[in-house]
């Protein structure tokens, strides 16, 4: 080879000792001369390539032909399977694996397994923490893009570019919308279990109803291994489900003991705590009762062992179908809530702890459930996508729509035990039980009053603020509670709901109506402690007192007792004769 300046047509660098044909020195040798002449484009950053629709450049020819695909809409890739089609193979290829149900990226952590080798790299970051996407307006970060997308959207944005024909509800995302939303109107239920046809419209739904199958199959093989000797299959599981499952079996031995030591103390008489004490001459510190499962890895009963032994009439069956309980392994160290999965544990907490972690952005409002603040989102969307069939009604959460129902069904399914009453709520139910309590959590600031309700407590204070904020369009009229404003409302339309069941009248109001009622009944329950004067209304009764105090709140230099005298008296002065003689012109200021 020749130096340079001597002829040479490429110049060779010092101390190269290659045997290249070209002489050229490159980290990757090129097939053809295209790909030779394509390869500094990748070393220098020249994309000389571009998209005349909307500018995009590319180093590669070929790239921009797989581009351009975007805008003519060409997909010649067809699946030989579907009707699916694709603009690039590898979008296909990854289609088919679903066909095939081939995944062959494994995660060496955990056991999962991913189609595609992205999918394997984001869930790889569940284990490592990595969260590469950051917010540019605030401190968050996230695994994935998509995630970093919702993020800016909700927090930031606000925008929700995603809304359902049905209702107007919008969604950030378009899964929300698709996978979660539309479900509400079509009542689709796509995810099914295999082992017992239970349907779910959520596919997380699905996986959560799983596990109720999962935990229970898993300790009823281990237990069939003890009596056959043959080792059950054993599934795969993660090392997060292996803790899930010990926890669950810890909770279950715990309960078989409870239950074991109850059962041997009504038998016994030993109290159900002394378990470090032995049992009459056996030295055992928990007896073990004749027949029961020699199996049992703690030698204690289980529910289902001790109601063998329970005192039952010879030759019968116990009707009672057995029952087994969801276990809940997790427990509150301040009121003893147990949950069956730790997430529940969290939110109980906050019950305890008062936080709140989620901030409405449009008020000072802040809950310790996301789903609580969806709901209070609502009020000012305004949406309300829930609907009654019935009659129209809307609702912003499936919970609220579903006590609206019962005003139609007359369901009633919360029951006072002290008196048999029935509330169609659980919140009804509790403002009850405090009627037989006395319980009055609701105090005052200003006087010593206390209600047994909130709302009971708000009208009290209007009588110290003297806020009335129901006002009459009709009149001007204003009310301190809205009842009182329906009542007065019947004044302007006549409306009188209330029926005598004994005669044609009718009232507005349901206490003059119970006043009336007394005229049939003869019932008269105020009772004066003077003179035993009674009376069929209160207001009767406090103008009868008045002949005993000789109170006279109604002056006009004239004195008297009852309002009604005292206008009577006015008409003298007013000269007001108000009662006319329908055959002649006399009147009277007197009837």
């Amino acid at each position: 080879m020749m130096e340079p300046g001597n002829g040479s047509p490429t110049a060779v660098p010092p101390n190269f000792s290659g045997a290249s044909p070209t002489g050229v020195v490159l980290d990757k040798l090129a097939g053809t001369k295209t790909s030779l002449d394509n390869q500094p484009e990748t070393h220098t950053g020249d994309k000389p390539y571009m998209c005349g629709e909307c500018g995009y450049r590319s180093a590669w020819k070929s790239k921009l032909s797989i581009h351009m695909r975007m805008h003519t809409g060409e997909k010649p890739y067809k699946c030989d399977q579907c009707d699916y089609s694709a603009a690039v193979k590898s979008t296909l290829d990854q289609h088919i694996a679903k066909h095939t149900g081939e995944k062959p990226y494994m995660c060496e952590e955990c056991g999962y397994r991913a189609a595609r080798k992205s999918t394997l790299s984001k869930h790889m970051r569940t284990h490592t923490g990595e969260k590469p996407y950051k917010c540019d307006q605030c401190d968050y970060s996230a695994a994935r893009k998509s995630s970093l997308d919702s993020h800016h959207t909700v927090k930031h944005t606000g925008e929700k570019p995603y809304m359902c024909d049905e209702c107007g509800y919008r969604a950030t995302r378009k899964a929300h919308l698709l996978d979660q939303h539309l479900t509400k109107h079509s009542g689709e239920k796509p995810y099914m279990c295999d082992e017992c046809g239970y349907r779910a419209a959520h596919k997380s739904n699905l996986y959560r109803h799983m596990r109720t199958h999962t935990a229970h199959k898993n300790t009823m093989d281990s237990h069939l291994t003890k009596h056959t000797g043959v080792e059950q299959p054993v599934a795969q599981v993660t090392p997060f489900a292996a803790l899930g499952t010990a926890f669950n079996t810890l909770a279950r031995l715990e309960s078989c003991l409870h239950t074991a030591l109850a059962y041997l103390s009504s038998r016994t008489g030993f109290p159900s705590h002394q378990t470090g004490q032995t049992e009459a001459g056996n030295g055992s510190p928990t007896a073990v009762l004749p027949n029961v499962c020699d199996e049992s890895p703690t030698g204690v009963l289980s529910d289902r062992d001790a109601s063998r032994f329970e005192d039952k009439p010879t030759g019968t069956k116990s009707s009672r179908p057995e029952t087994r309980t969801e276990e809940k392994p997790f427990m509150c160290g301040e009121c003893g809530y147990r949950a069956t999965r730790r997430s529940h544990l969290s939110q109980h907490m906050r019950t305890h702890t008062g936080e709140k972690p989620y901030k409405c952005d449009q008020c000072d409002y802040s809950a310790a459930l996301k789903s609580t603040l969806d709901r209070h989102l609502a009020i000012h969307t305004g949406e309300k996508p829930y609907i009654c069939d019935e009659c129209g009604h809307r609702t912003i959460s499936k919970s609220k729509l579903t006590t609206h129902m019962r005003t139609h069904t007359g369901e009633k399914p919360y029951t006072c035990e002290e008196c048999g009453y029935r509330a169609t709520q659980k919140s009804c139910m509790y403002r009850h039980m405090r009627t037989h309590t006395g319980e009055r959590p609701y105090k005052c600031d200003q006087c010593d009053y206390s209600a047994g309700q909130k709302s009971t407590l708000n009208q009290h204070v209007r009588k110290h603020t003297g806020e009335k904020p129901y006002m009459c369009g009709e009149c001007g009229y204003r009310a301190t509670q809205k009842s009182c404003m329906y009542r007065h409302m019947r004044t302007h339309t006549g409306e009188r709901p209330y029926k005598c069941d004994q005669c044609d009248y009718s009232e507005g109001q349901k206490s003059t109506l119970n006043q009336h009622v007394r005229k049939h009944t003869g019932e008269k329950p105020y009772m004066c402690g003077e003179c035993g004067y009674r009376a069929t209304q209160k207001s009767c009764m406090y103008r009868h007192m008045r002949t005993h105090t000789d109170e006279r709140p109604y002056k006009c230099g004239f004195r008297t007792a009852d309002r009604s005298s005292l206008s009577q008296h006015i008409r003298i002065h007013t000269g007001e004769k108000p009662d006319k003689c329908d055959q002649c012109d006399f009147s009277s200021a007197q009837r």
